[in-house]
């Protein structure tokens, strides 16, 4: 794949950019409601089909597993077809597949089709990055990026509220009806606001030459590191509010599945703060600011540990805030040192994303079994740990050549 140089990328104040950003919103909505719209209704699926809280947490981890592998294969094809017919495709079918979760005969079933919305959501992650980055002049590139990940912030809670909302009056069944309709809104949105594709031009390589082109970024240090962030960072957020629910419905809380969905609500912080980290990143340099939403993070986590409601409400939120502003940085960081291959540097960074929370994810739930709270805590301690040690090690990479002061 390259990038046709002789036409003009888009930048911010023009009213291409504005409908780009806005699709991209609805595109970051659309996906992570979808994807993460079972996450409050783990409990209720565990009472239902007389499930464990680690076999239950399958619902999550058989659709970001298969996601994980499959953004693989259409960060590849999207050099090849084309990032926006991609994304519409990918978007409607996943709102057609949770549709029909809703109506899933068994536990399975059930788990096959979140398998195949996985992949079917495969088709929007990496490809949004890309397009962005190809679109997008590199003084905006942040800024857009941050709000595709504000709207992936919004989508995760909303989706997670809806479904919690409609399940406290209905059934989780309903719960998942809702958010496929809204799904298919969003896509349809999407589809008419996104910009066609001017600077994309396809990739008349093989299959076997795109493999060959991992081979580059896997030697540079610093995609390394970065899909290291990916994995354990997601893998400590995702641990958090998958089991965060169980804490909260069992004694001394006792709160009730609308309640519960409320705590998503603190959602809208991780939107904040991904625009916020990364217009600073912009200004200030990645390398000097990646570490500081991680420390943010892990103050949020040993925060959850305390005994008052408050305090698990406040670490939540704190945890949300650093997440999503460590995400916005390091998804922006992949695409500038990914270079030409910027769809191949995306995909293998959103593998390790997705990865980390189908693995550790489901790894939190036996912390949650052997351990209580107490055992999530800790092992979501481990991985912000690592993490914060990895975001030091960047300020150790070499800048690109051609790089601005700061902007590795």
């Amino acid at each position: 794949m390259t990038v046709a140089d002789d036409v003009p990328a888009l930048s911010a104040g023009t009213p291409a950019y504005r409908r780009l950003t806005l699709a991209m919103l609805f595109a970051g909505f659309a996906t992570f409601s979808t994807l993460y719209a079972v996450q409050p209704l783990l409990p209720s699926l565990a009472g239902h089909y007389l499930l464990s809280a680690e076999a239950a947490s399958l619902a999550v981890s058989m659709a970001t597993g298969p996601l994980a592998l499959g953004i693989l294969v259409a960060g590849a094809l999207s050099d090849r077809v084309g990032r926006r017919p991609l994304m519409v495709a990918a978007m409607m079918a996943a709102a057609l597949l949770t549709l029909a979760a809703a109506v899933a005969p068994g536990w399975y079933a059930l788990l096959a089709l979140r398998l195949l919305a996985g992949l079917a959501l495969a088709g929007v992650p990496a490809v949004a990055m890309a397009y962005v980055a190809e679109e997008v002049d590199v003084a905006s590139v942040g800024s857009a990026m941050g709000l595709y990940i504000a709207g992936s912030a919004l989508g995760g809670m909303g989706g997670r509220l809806v479904a919690s909302l409609v399940a406290a009056v209905a059934d989780w069944r309903w719960a998942l009806a809702v958010v496929g309709v809204i799904g298919l809104a969003l896509a349809e949105a999407f589809r008419r606001l996104a910009p066609p594709s001017r600077r994309f031009r396809a990739s008349t390589g093989g299959w076997l030459a795109m493999l060959r082109g991992a081979g580059p970024l896997f030697r540079d240090p610093g995609l390394q590191l970065l899909y290291a962030e990916s994995f354990l960072l997601m893998g400590a957020f995702v641990t958090i509010y998958n089991y965060a629910g169980f804490h909260l419905i069992a004694p001394p809380y006792r709160l009730g599945q609308a309640a519960v969905g409320a705590v998503f609500l603190l959602y809208i912080l991780g939107s904040a703060s991904s625009s916020w980290f990364g217009t600073l990143a912009g200004r200030m340099g990645r390398r000097r600011i990646f570490w500081v939403p991680v420390a943010i993070l892990i103050a949020g986590i040993a925060l959850t540990a305390a005994a008052p409601l408050w305090a698990v409400i406040a670490g939540i939120a704190i945890v949300t805030i650093g997440f999503f502003g460590a995400h916005s940085i390091a998804s922006a960081w992949v695409g500038r040192r990914g270079g030409a291959a910027r769809g191949q540097a995306a995909a293998w960074y959103l593998f390790f994303y997705y990865l980390g929370s189908s693995v550790l994810g489901s790894a939190g739930g036996v912390a949650w079994t052997r351990a209580g709270w107490g055992g999530v805590v800790a092992f979501c301690l481990l991985l912000g740990s690592l993490a914060l040690l990895g975001g030091l090690s960047l300020f150790r990479v070499r800048p690109l050549p051609d790089a601005v002061a700061g902007q590795p």
